[in-house]
């Protein structure tokens, strides 16, 4: 028979071993986001996944769940501040009830390309809106590029006339909403992975999206025009809950920020390359029409659209639209 020492030794000897392998045990990262692989995010995912594996191995594993397969994007918010999942990278639409700031982001034709895209994010105003909600537990990390957005639709639309009465998808953006009812659409709340049946099914007419994702998800073949306006930004801000981000090991942690921006500088790298891919091969399948505007009627367009600014400046800020406007200056 053990004496009362003997066993208390074996006990604390098995609590030991059993602390050690739970301290062990690596940290298991869900990546969940709503588009294809095959898109600039879902590179990025497996990118990350892939960094972070080799360089801490046996620290930390990536789960990545594309398309929709864990959360949907009215769902991967909630699941995100539960602790459902790690890391999402939700369009910058979808950041309105958090902070007003990012907002700016939806405004119709405020950049004018990518370059300015890259400074204004990269400047002083971009930078704090990364942090503007870590009151409410989310941490921004990153920007990723999606890349600028074109209207698609079943009649062609080169004046804003032409959108007139018809139904567009949009986020769950109040910016974006006004932007079609500026031109006197209207605009559809739904879902990303419901979009394509969507279009397919005439419950809306028509979508605003870059190549990449029109062509990931195969709505240039239930969409007869995609014109050409380059008149949106459609950005990811890679987040997480701040707790579980604080609440990391200090060099786990920062290698995987280190990691995060060797694979934005990857992802944006390759973002613009994929868009202009995308739109080669939507040409070779030959089931839509691309419609280039004249610079005449891209102005008709952002003159038209361009109320929208005004309408939400007491939201986000006169100082941050004017940051941005100046990104367009190349210095």
């Amino acid at each position: 028979m053990l004496r009362p020492i003997t066993q208390a030794l074996i006990c604390a000897l098995g609590l030991s071993i059993t602390t050690l392998v739970q301290a062990q045990d690596p940290i298991t990262i869900k990546f969940a986001h709503v588009v294809a692989e095959h898109t600039p995010k879902g590179q990025g995912a497996l990118l990350f996944k892939k960094l972070a594996e080799e360089r801490l191995p046996g620290k930390v594993v990536v789960q990545v769940y594309p398309n929709s397969s864990l959360f949907g994007d009215g769902k991967e918010m909630e699941a995100l501040l539960l602790g459902d999942v790690q890391l999402i990278a939700p369009s910058l639409a979808k950041f309105e009830h958090y902070s007003k700031g990012i907002q700016i982001f939806d405004l119709p034709f405020l950049f004018d390309d990518m370059a300015a895209v890259d400074r204004f994010q990269k400047g002083p105003g971009g930078q704090k809106l990364l942090r503007s909600m870590e009151d409410k537990n989310i941490t921004g990390l990153a920007y990723w590029h999606n890349g600028l957005k074109q209207l698609s639709a079943n009649k062609p639309l080169r004046v804003p006339a032409d959108a007139r009465g018809l139904k567009f998808r949009v986020q769950a953006s109040a910016v974006l909403e006004e932007q079609f009812k500026a031109v006197r659409a209207n605009p559809r709340k739904m879902s990303f992975a419901e979009v394509y049946q969507g279009l397919q099914t005439g419950v809306v007419n028509g979508a605003e999206n870059p190549y990449s994702n029109i062509f990931s998800q195969k709505m240039h073949e239930v969409q007869k025009y995609i014109t050409e306006t380059n008149h949106g930004l459609l950005d990811y801000m890679v987040i997480t809950n701040t707790k579980f981000w604080t609440g990391l090991p200090a060099d786990v942690r920062t290698e995987l920020e280190k990691i995060l921006g060797e694979v934005t500088v990857s992802v944006n790298q390759q973002a613009d390359a994929l868009n202009q891919g995308d739109k080669q091969r939507i040409l070779e399948a030959k089931t839509t029409e691309i419609i280039t505007l004249t610079p005449e009627q891209r102005a008709e367009w952002r003159t038209a659209m361009q109320p929208v600014w005004k309408k939400f400046e007491p939201e986000i800020g006169a100082d941050l639209i004017k940051a941005a406007q100046e990104a367009n200056q190349a210095p």
